[in-house]
């Protein structure tokens, strides 16, 4: 099990650029893949990115969305540039031990942060 802390969010402006951390409490922080999930309101829990030694994105944020970790701080990180009303959700941290090709499949992360909100205004 790995304890995970999402920081980062909070009420921001659309156009606004945000950066979220999940810190990680594990020995060999580099032997899991790291995703970010989100959940709006009302609406399931999604898959937004997952990295391991590449990264991959939900296809509406491509581009706009940048997933990276750094090893040596067992944390990982998601870049949301020109943020949008819609990106409006709880974003969740997760770590898996497992197979990357499960990476945008929810079930198969082990490990959560509480989530961290994010608010866009127009």
């Amino acid at each position: 099990q790995v304890l995970l802390v999402e920081s980062g969010g909070g009420l921001v402006q659309a156009g606004d650029s945000l950066r979220l951390s999940c810190a990680a409490s594990v020995r060999i922080f580099s032997n899991y893949i790291m995703a970010w999930f989100r959940q709006a309101p009302g609406k399931e829990r999604e898959f937004v990115s997952a990295i391991s030694w590449n990264g991959d994105y939900k296809d509406s944020v491509e581009g706009r969305f940048t997933i990276s970790r750094d090893n040596a701080k067992n944390t990982a990180y998601l870049e949301i540039d020109t943020v949008k009303p819609e990106d409006t959700a709880v974003y969740f941290c997760a770590a898996t031990g497992g197979a990357w090709a499960g990476r945008q499949d929810a079930t198969k992360y082990t490990s959560w942060g509480q989530g961290t909100q994010v608010t866009v205004s127009s």
